[in-house]
């Protein structure tokens, strides 16, 4: 990613062909040409092409692909994660996060360092399989999937280097991915079948799955591609972002003072609770601008299924085009000092407007990720519960590279010193 980002830098976002052995896609990261392909144009650059074959062995025929599944996928998907449905699960999630909390308290007291990548991911995979699952799951085999997306995420790498590899021929990474596979399916068909027979529903995800979908042709494996996407979206990704979080946050103590003390004032001595999110209005800028430098979707290939043009640049069917967030986020033309971290290039009101698609960490267009709203609310809440408890520093030492992979992992362990605040009359040391 960091390649893409290099060489979209020397053309200044310009169009430009990639040589990779026999495969060669254009790489996308002009705003204006990302809107073509994303939104104006969008029904000639499809989610086809050797780039999702691997991407689709595990979530299937769903919301993250094209066609009929994805219209229908769309329509029972998006009134489930309007602002209004994902604030009536926030309770669930702050209270999952919150018992979390509780847990971290033995490590801090223990002086023992916590990974950052495995705790992000298991308090926020806890919280989004409450939502998705309501009680029907296990904590034992919500603790399964976690790793399982993980692990198919990480071993697609050699398949997304070289994505015109056959897949008659083994590659490093093939067998864990079908393992991963299984495990994912072994847990989720089970809360599908329990699901449609318990009659009583819930506010959970599956339940209106079930509900939205019943007597739909398409059965399980359709509701089950549909729960996986979203999974994957709204956990896997959430938690990869938010290890990213650590070490900007050490390198900048003024930010990190800015934000314990805002969630000092408005979480308080309690835990946190969904009627605090609207108050953390830094918090939420420090999201955005750590979007801004790690996007989980870091990338999104299309193909062209007819001769087009992109910036005076004939593009012809069957091509595949690259758009890179990643590298969008980091082009001189439109951000300032592109590789620093400041949220305050997010402060309502104090930056000057930008080209819509300069800034796409969840994408746009018709694709656009239904997940944003509940990244907003289930982010702030991990964020005011663990800095309104702990204080938290980087042990390991960097610099921190990020791993090929379907999301945008860090390849080394990001462990963490975490120290619980003491309270004292007027404020905390």
């Amino acid at each position: 990613m960091n390649t893409l980002a290099d060489i979209s830098g020397q053309v200044d976002g310009e169009l430009v062909r990639l040589s990779l052995g026999p495969f060669r896609p254009y790489l996308v990261t002009r705003p204006d040409h990302i809107q073509q392909v994303l939104k104006s144009d969008w029904t000639n650059y499809q989610r086809e092409g050797m780039f999702w074959q691997p991407l689709r062995r595990v979530l299937g025929a769903s919301i993250l692909g094209d066609g009929e599944p994805w219209k229908s996928s769309r329509k029972a998907l998006q009134p489930l994660f309007t602002a209004r449905y994902v604030t009536s699960l926030a309770g669930t999630m702050a209270e999952v996060i919150n018992q979390r909390m509780d847990e971290l308290d033995e490590y801090a007291a223990a002086g023992r360092s916590i990974d950052a990548a495995e705790q992000m991911t298991g308090i926020v995979n806890a919280a989004v399989v409450r939502a998705l699952f309501g009680d029907r799951i296990s904590r034992a085999d919500g603790e399964r999937l976690a790793p399982a997306y993980a692990t198919a995420a990480g071993s697609i790498a050699f398949r997304l280097v070289m994505p015109f590899m056959p897949y008659s021929i083994r590659v490093p990474g093939d067998r864990a991915f079908m393992k991963a596979v299984e495990t994912i399916d072994d847990v989720v068909f089970p809360l599908i079948r329990k699901a449609r027979a318990d009659s009583s529903g819930g506010p959970d995800v599956i339940s209106a799955l079930c509900e939205l979908r019943d007597g739909d042709a398409a059965g399980d494996r359709q509701i089950r591609d549909d729960l996986v996407s979203v999974y994957g979206a709204a956990s896997e990704s959430t938690a990869m972002t938010l290890t990213w979080l650590w070490p900007l946050l050490d390198a900048h103590p003024e930010v990190t003072a800015r934000l314990r003390e805002e969630i000092g004032r408005v979480v308080g001595h309690g835990p946190v609770a969904p009627e605090h999110v609207p108050d953390l209005r830094y918090t939420r800028m420090v999201l955005q601008e750590l979007l801004r430098l790690y996007p989980a979707g870091w990338i999104f290939p299309r193909m062209a299924m007819r001769d087009s043009e992109i910036g005076g640049v004939r593009i012809k069917a069957g091509s595949q085009v690259l758009i890179s967030p990643y590298a969008t986020h980091r082009l001189k033309e439109f951000w300032e000092r592109p590789l620093e971290f400041d949220p305050e290039r997010f402060a309502p009101g104090g930056q000057p407007r930008r080209h819509k698609y300069a800034y796409f960490p969840f994408g746009g267009g018709p694709h656009q990720c239904l997940g944003q709203h509940l990244f907003y609310v289930e982010a702030p809440l991990l964020l005011g519960a663990l800095l309104g408890r702990f204080r938290i520093g980087v042990r390991s030492k960097g610099p921190f590279t990020a791993a090929a992979a379907a999301s945008l992992q860090p390849r080394q362990n990001i462990e963490l010193d975490i120290t619980r605040v003491e309270r004292v009359a007027g404020g905390v040391r």
